[in-house]
């Protein structure tokens, strides 16, 4: 055996490999092209980055504002027509094209109603062209509150704006028309783009879409959605992006919904027109790119445009340019459905190569790689019980006695984290790791080495079989992992999981590996079969690492915002242990080729120790810091009135309604200058109250509600602006039924709230009668969220109301109306309390104002 003091030697290699190999090229970016490239026909990012100053400037661009309806759509028209002026008009036909769109649908657990949000839509076509299939680009300029939006998704509209100047200034080399859709309302629950879909004269027409987004600033764009059930559309990504970053494995975690976004992907590919399904006949089909490095800055204020890099742009305007390119000229687009192939499955290695193949190939793949490394493994037990002299059985009971063991193993290397990510929480450490990324190796990475080492450790150093040699039992225990692997991608491709390809991976390289030692005498000569095997896990080890470092980037800052009943620490825990038994499985046994390798054991202890104590005890293990990783403070600053049937005010009061969007609540402010007292839980409002008597956002307030908290306040908040719900009559249809007409005025944004008495029901009124039929989770209660763009119109409406003993002289119902005035206009006891938050908190707060009816 080797010398011990080499055995943490042997760990810290593939270590350094991981930091040298993996992180550099998951950060690489092109080289970007400037001013002077323009005569080239090349995207130029100097170019759309001057254009993503003069956007993002403009400020915060919600839904119903100045800023979005008025100055960005002027900005955008006028760079628009500027670009039509120098297109080439002998070859190309633009057709610019404002629209307004009004409408409502079902999302989550409310109604989604929309009047007057703007899409600016450009129509780039060769001339005389005869083509009836269209390719839509769609990204959105609209923004949440208080952000200048630079990279979600500024970053993405500028790219759209450089692609069409790119590709109206080249001779033609595209069949199919496109249709660059700039959205106005993506960020108020994808309202934009399921007006345009729907109602849009140019609907009919488009086949399939690249859609456009961000989760983050700078860096590469990942694809993270494609299809549905056209694997086509991921080759023709394969043969024309030029810097390919994706993998199904996000696609499968996005769609879990463990993600706390959404994208227009979702409107486009399920949302289709009640009345003109006839002209499209099936839904649309594309392909969902979106920025994600950097999450801590997403919907903050610093997501600013001095983080964004020429580089970047660079990098997605080169993928977006040469795959609309690509797909405007594929003929699959003709016959949609002749093409229909089931989903794909696809991944890049350290972006330096695309891997893809349809899903029926995956499951032949998963299957014939599992069970050659099981036949490779028989051959090996057969091999050892020829050269050793004893019976194929004896081999066999070692090799069951070391299968359990190995199960041992692998189940500690993905609990022992979880365990640490539980006590952490449990103790108020949540997050230790969020401005600290390094120390998820301490925390999550070491533990699960130690689960896989512990195990095969002690049986070594126990066990007593002098017919079978130590080198074949080392082999063992790895034909063990095999074994686990295999059944694990045969079960995982039998329920149809596509992203069972990264337990395929190491499998691969190890039967190979194993393969070739069978082939020559290495595989029974003593540890020599240990070279090839090392050579063979280079390669998994790189990618494993990779793919789980790519999701610790992506879900560590939505720790930030994934709501304090979520411990996220689990989820990053988990793709720590994931990431490191694949990566490790089949080299942590190796540490038993070296004398006292239960010195690695105690190494990994110490490791794990240590990064528990500076994360507890440290300013390492604090969450937040200012600007670059801050806390997310959410809310509302509320004026609450209870009206009773005759008309009287029950009830007046204000104060701050807090969601809280992390783990640690308002422990952090604790010995800072803000002022909570009097903050109580929501929970017992909740149970006397509908909708626990407060004016809830959106669906993620209402879903939270019993985590937030309120804290009275003596003075009144008196909001900005006013929210007026109107009787406009009562009318008495039959002797069970009775209609009330209202009409409602206010700000942008506004919420209806019904909860009918328990003698009385909701039998009709002017919203989807579906919502009707299939009601919320939450008892009684329905939740229409309403948000007008440039048309401010009242909103007028019924609700009918049966009964069986026909008395409408008493109270039937409960109405709740909500305004939220999303500005900076407020008094001087909320501004008070704004300062008074520490640097790193990042403030999202407004005035709201809710008034409930008896009615």
């Amino acid at each position: 055996k080797l010398p011990w003091f080499l055995a943490t030697s042997f760990l810290l290699f593939w270590g350094l490999l991981f930091f040298a190999v993996v992180i550099p090229l998951f950060y690489r970016l092109p080289k970007a092209n400037m001013m002077e490239d323009s005569g080239k026909n090349v995207f130029i990012a100097e170019r759309a980055h001057k254009d993503l100053y003069t956007l993002s400037k403009i400020g915060t661009k919600m839904v119903g504002s100045k800023e979005n309806e008025i100055e960005a759509v002027q900005f955008l028209l006028k760079q628009l027509n500027q670009i039509k002026e120098d297109s080439l008009k002998e070859y190309y036909d633009i057709e610019i094209d404002l629209s307004q769109a009004s409408g409502q649908f079902i999302y989550a657990d409310l109604i989604i109603m929309y009047q007057g949000v703007q899409n600016i839509a450009v129509k780039l076509s060769p001339k005389n062209t005869t083509s009836e299939t269209w390719l839509l680009v769609n990204s959105h300029f609209d923004s949440k509150p208080f952000t200048p939006s630079a990279g979600d998704a500024g970053f993405m509209i500028v790219t759209m704006m450089e692609v069409l100047r790119v590709m109206s200034t080249t001779k033609p080399n595209f069949e199919h028309p496109i249709v660059f859709l700039f959205n106005g309302a993506e960020e108020s629950f994808l309202l934009a783009s399921h007006g345009f879909i729907n109602y849009h004269k140019w609907g009919p027409y488009l086949k399939a879409f690249v859609n456009l987004d961000a989760a983050g600033s700078n860096g590469r764009e990942l694809l993270f959605q494609s299809g549905p059930n056209h694997s086509w559309l991921i080759k023709y990504y394969y043969k024309n992006a030029k810097h390919l970053f994706g993998t199904t494995l996000a696609e499968e975690i996005f769609q879990s919904g463990i993600i706390p976004s959404d994208s227009d992907f979702r409107i486009f590919k399920e949302h289709m027109p009640e009345n003109n399904k006839s002209l499209l006949l099936f839904s649309l089909i594309g392909l969902d790119m979106g920025q994600i490095v950097n999450g801590y800055i997403y919907h903050t204020k610093y997501d600013v445009v001095e983080l964004i890099s020429y580089e970047s742009l660079q990098n997605t305007g080169d993928n977006v340019l040469s795959l609309v390119r690509a797909l405007a000229n594929a003929p699959e687009l003709k016959d949609i459905q002749a093409h229909k192939t089931g989903h794909a499955v696809f991944f890049d290695f350290l972006g330096l190569y695309f891997v893809h193949y349809s899903e029926a190939t995956g499951e032949y793949l998963n299957f014939g790689v599992a069970g050659a490394a099981l036949v490779l493994v028989f051959i090996s037990i057969w091999r050892m019980s020829d050269v050793s002299q004893v019976s194929f059985c004896h081999v066999a009971r070692w090799f069951i006695l070391v299968i359990v063991i190995q199960i041992i193993a692998f189940a500690l290397g993905i609990a022992l984290p979880i365990v640490v990510a539980y006590v952490m929480d449990s103790f108020g450490h949540s997050l230790t790791y969020y401005s600290t990324p390094l120390l998820v190796i301490g925390l999550y990475v070491c533990p699960s080495l130690i689960g896989l080492s512990l195990p095969t450790t002690i049986y070594y150093s126990l066990q007593r079989n002098d017919k079978i040699s130590i080198p074949y039992h080392l082999q063992l225990a790895l034909h063990g992992q095999a074994v686990i692997l295999s059944l694990m991608a045969i079960s995982f491709t039998a329920l149809g999981i596509r992203s069972s390809y990264i337990l395929v991976i190491p499998l691969i390289f190890y039967a190979a590996s194993l393969a070739l030692n069978l082939l020559t005498p290495m595989h029974d000569k003593g540890y020599a079969w240990i070279a090839l095997l090392k050579i063979s896990q280079i390669i998994p080890a790189l990618y494993s690492s990779y793919i789980s470092y790519l999701f610790i980037v992506v879900l560590t800052p939505m720790g930030a915002r994934a709501g304090s009943a979520s411990n996220r620490d689990l989820y990053i825990a988990v793709l720590a242990a994931l990431g490191t038994v694949l990566s490790f499985g089949f080299l942590v046994p190796l540490i038993n080729t070296f004398r006292r390798p239960s010195f690695v054991v105690y190494a990994l202890l110490v490791t794990t120790a240590l990064s528990v104590f500076l994360a507890c005890n440290t300013e390492l293990g604090f969450p937040y810091r200012p600007k670059t990783s801050g806390q997310r403070v959410a809310y509302l600053h509320v004026r609450n009135k209870f009206y009773e049937y005759d008309g009287s005010l029950s009830k007046d009061e204000s104060g701050y309604l807090f969601l809280y969007q992390d783990r640690r609540k308002e422990t952090v402010l604790e010995g800072t200058n803000v002022n909570l007292t009097g903050l109580v839980s929501l929970k017992s409002r909740c149970e006397k109250y509908m909708m626990c008597g407060m004016p809830l956002y959106d669906y993620r307030y209402v879903q939270q509600r019993l985590e937030s908290k309120w804290m009275p306040r003596s003075n009144p908040i008196i909001p900005p602006g006013s929210t007026k719900l109107e009787m406009l009559r009562k009318t008495i249809i039959n002797s069970t039924t009775c209609r009330f007409e209202y009409n409602l005025t206010g700000p942008p944004q506004m919420s209806l709230f019904f909860q009918a008495y328990e003698d009385a029901t909701i039998t009709n009124w002017s919203f989807l009668r579906s919502y009707l039929n299939n009601p919320p989770a939450h008892p009684l209660s329905y939740h229409i969220f309403f948000n007008y763009g440039i048309d401010s119109s009242p909103l007028n409406f019924f609700v009918e109301i049966s009964k069986m003993n026909g008395n409408f002289e008493v109270p039937v119902l409960e109405l709740g109306v909500s305004g939220h005035f999303i500005d900076d206009v407020v008094d001087k006891e909320t501004a008070d309390l704004r300062n008074s938050f520490p640097s790193f908190a990042i403030q999202a707060d407004w005035t709201s104002s809710y008034e409930r009816y008896k009615i």
